[in-house]
């Protein structure tokens, strides 16, 4: 398999590797040990969702990362008592709960690298729903991004992008490796279990042929114009010196690129969830005959004032 990070990265380098359970997991993991990594830290959260099963998913992480060699930290939350008490959806409690954990075990370990076993299955689905939610561009994961869990820095990669599941599972089954199965992927009751189960198919259907390639030449398609728009947005300069948007400078643009630069400067603010409906009301701020602020998410505004727009606390 093409695997260069694995190949590449130092095999001496602490690292963390989320494991489940599961076949990726587990490939991902063993892929770990046949390259000579030394210093891994198997990562494993119980969510408390499937009582025994959770529980023999548990054991069985144990005694593989110990077998391997490997340091195995262990942990269970209850996922539906967090759900409870934030009001929150499963998929969101998840996450919340993996980045505490992950966050938690790079702080005991003083480690601030996760590996994460997304394949390019999983990264055909979140290009699918990012379009489907009306995010900017056909964009997926990155293999390395840097992110902040539980009030922590942690550097995410993703070794198995370009790798298919149906090869991962045929490198574990030569190998006469084990994984366990999830009975709850099967369940379409959140929106990853139908994207995988229900609409990739349905899509493959239709298309008369396997669509996960065309959706992953399509990010990476976009990623590259991403490189020029970057470039475009560096030559715009429609940034002052105090970091404020200059509405004089914006004007001069294409609304392309203006709404480019807008979103740019968005991000850099650790604004999140743009869509494309969003900018078009950020835009608007350019005419003054319009609304001179524009509530973005987390609470926060984008305001016009004396030729200039910025960030403010609501």
């Amino acid at each position: 398999m093409n695997l260069p990070w694995i190949y590449q990265a130092s095999k001496q380098k602490k690292l963390m590797v989320g494991v489940s359970g599961g076949l990726d997991s587990m490939a991902l993991l063993h892929l770990l040990h046949d390259a000579r990594f030394k210093n891994v830290v198997v990562c494993h959260l119980d969510h408390g969702l499937r009582g025994k099963e959770s529980a023999g998913d548990a054991q069985f992480v144990k005694r593989v990362g110990k077998q391997l060699g490997y340091e195995v930290i262990a942990a269970k939350m209850n996922l539906r008592e967090k759900m409870k008490q934030s009001g929150i959806s499963l998929e969101t409690a998840g996450r919340e709960a993996r980045h505490e954990f992950f966050s938690a075990c790079g702080k005991q370990h003083r480690c601030k690298v996760l590996l994460l076993a997304h394949h390019a299955d999983d990264q055909a689905e979140t290009i699918l729903w990012n379009l489907l939610r009306g995010s900017l561009g056909c964009r997926g994961m990155s293999e390395v991004t840097e992110m902040k869990m539980g009030g922590r820095e942690i550097f995410v990669v993703r070794p198995l992008l370009e790798i298919r599941k149906s090869d991962l599972k045929s490198w574990m089954l030569e190998r006469k490796l084990s994984w366990r199965e999830d009975a709850t992927n099967a369940v379409n009751d959140v929106v990853r279990n139908r994207l995988r189960n229900e609409a990739i198919p349905l899509l493959d259907e239709i298309a008369k042929r396997d669509i996960t390639p065309n959706l992953l030449r399509a990010a990476e398609i976009d990623s590259e114009w991403r490189e020029l728009l970057d470039w475009s947005i560096c030559a715009a300069a429609a940034i002052d010196p105090q970091g404020r948007l200059h509405t004089g400078a914006l004007k001069e643009l294409p609304a392309v690129l203006s709404r480019a630069v807008i979103a740019d400067y968005l991000k850099r603010k650790q604004i999140e969830n743009l869509d494309w409906r969003l900018l078009e009301r950020c835009l608007e701020l350019l005419d003054v005959e319009k609304a001179a602020s524009v509530n973005l998410p987390g609470g926060r505004r984008l305001r016009r004032k004396a030729g200039r727009i910025f960030v403010e606390e609501s």
